[in-house]
């Protein structure tokens, strides 16, 4: 029998490569998605496949599985919604954006006896990997310090309306990296220092972000996790880590196995990428878990640790000071 993954809600960009790398597992059935907006639903599965669901307890109904990949701030609900019947869940990132959602959303899953898992694919880089295994293998020494980015191109529609997205360029973009960053120092930071801003789009929403992280034991690390890509910028944006320790020093580019491409048709530079799915590698870990039982590698908590950094990088940012994590 296939493993039976539906969709709830299809308001992320990241949804359709989430379906197309299901369909590309053995076994593996889209069942279909429910979406609380229609015309969004129809257009998606005009693209993607699969049947619209009225209400999202027919589709539930017939899942073993779903993928959670609707606005942030619906997170908690949808992902309670499948915990009701019992599902485990794959919810995009960010997996909340307040601390009240959070409980929310960890008290249906308890009550349901299932669990969450976020959805962080560059876990999967090959190039992270790569640079974790070299840090394991204490190749530079003892790191002393990292400087990390997330920029991109500012995606518009509903992730700049803040009462759905929670935030702009800092909930969006701060939790890829300090997810990297717990994964590849084994700690979390204790303080952050912040500065945001608008002075790109002139907006109430901030689309820049850049952030001072402090550990315990002196390492520290800079983040700039800003809109800062122009709408003609040849691809969506980067996720880059120099990490220097003691010996050495390693610089990761996640995505720079792509050619240039100079299109006459197009008259703008853009990308081909030739690197590995990462989609696929999480969608692929989010099966198997599924199959066997297993408790996923990238927890709730993983999840949560992420977003109580971008929320203390808010708070400091209206403070003006730096500001304890609270995770």
């Amino acid at each position: 029998m296939p493993t039976r993954i539906g969709l709830l809600s299809s308001a992320h960009l990241h949804a359709a490569g989430y379906i197309s790398a299901l369909r590309r597992i053995e076994g593996c059935e889209f069942v279909g998605l429910w979406d609380d907006d229609v015309a969004r639903a129809r257009e998606f599965a005009a693209k993607s496949g699969g049947e619209v669901f009225a209400q999202p307890s027919d589709l539930l109904s017939q899942c073993e599985a779903v993928i959670v990949a609707s606005e942030n701030r619906k997170h908690a609900d949808h992902v309670a919604l499948a915990a009701e019947f019992g599902l485990p869940s794959l919810c995009e990132k960010p997996l909340v954006a307040t601390r009240d959602e959070r409980d929310r959303m960890f008290e249906a899953v308890d009550r349901g006896g299932t669990w969450v898992m976020t959805a962080f694919p560059t876990r999967f880089s090959p190039a992270f990997q790569r640079l974790l295994q070299r840090v394991r293998a204490d190749e530079i020494g003892p790191i002393v310090g990292i400087c990390a980015t997330n920029r991109g191109t500012c995606p518009l529609g509903w992730f700049v309306e803040t009462a759905q997205s929670g935030g702009g360029a800092a909930i969006d973009h701060v939790v890829h990296v300090a997810d990297l960053l717990s994964v590849l120092t084994g700690r979390l930071p204790r303080r952050v220092t912040s500065f945001m801003g608008n002075r790109i789009y002139g907006e109430s929403w901030e689309d820049s972000a850049l952030l001072t992280m402090e550990y315990d034991d002196g390492l520290f690390a800079t983040l700039d996790s800003s809109w800062s890509r122009p709408k003609s910028y040849k691809t969506w944006g980067d996720v880059t880590m120099n990490v220097v320790g003691e010996r050495g020093v390693i610089e990761m580019d996640m995505f720079a196995q792509a050619f240039d491409v100079y299109a006459n048709s197009a008259m703008r530079h853009g990308v081909a990428s030739y690197g590995s799915d990462l989609d696929l590698g999480l969608v692929s870990e989010f099966v198997s878990c599924v199959r066997t039982g297993s408790t996923p590698p990238i927890s709730r908590d993983s999840g949560w640790n992420a977003v109580a950094l971008a929320l203390a990088a808010y708070e400091s940012a209206r403070s003006g000071s730096p500001v304890e994590v609270v995770y």
